[in-house]
């Protein structure tokens, strides 16, 4: 079973920066494209960036767009989330996760079939 695992989480001041990184090991890291997504407490698990499998192709949720930056490094089985000038808002636990797709960014997490156990970033006001 292939597992997702997500690290680099923790509290960040607002404005502060941060940088997730989820691996995936497996020969098949680079079929597949990843995403990122978070979950408040009591909320629902919302999507915030995906990534094609060559990189071509990226999305993001419009509240982050301009401040977070997705990333991947096939040849190490490791996609990034760059989160820049966090706000309180940003607080969440966030998930990597794999979808059924490899050359689409797609936004559903119905589209999604691995997830990792998640990694909690704290945005301090």
């Amino acid at each position: 079973q292939v597992q997702l695992i997500e690290s680099g989480g923790g509290v960040i001041q607002t404005g502060g920066s941060l940088k997730l990184s989820c691996t995936a090991p497996g020969p098949t890291f680079s079929t597949y494209t990843m995403g990122w997504f978070r979950q408040v407490p009591g909320g629902q698990r919302e999507f915030v960036a995906s990534i094609s499998r060559n990189s071509d192709k990226t999305r993001y949720k419009y509240t982050v767009q301009g401040r977070f930056t997705i990333s991947r490094d096939n040849a190490n089985n490791t996609v990034y989330l760059q989160m820049d000038n966090l706000k309180p808002e940003d607080t969440a636990v966030y998930y990597c996760a794999r979808s059924r797709f490899s050359d689409y960014a797609a936004d559903k997490d119905m589209q999604y079939y691995l997830w990792g156990q998640g990694t909690q970033v704290t945005v301090s006001s």
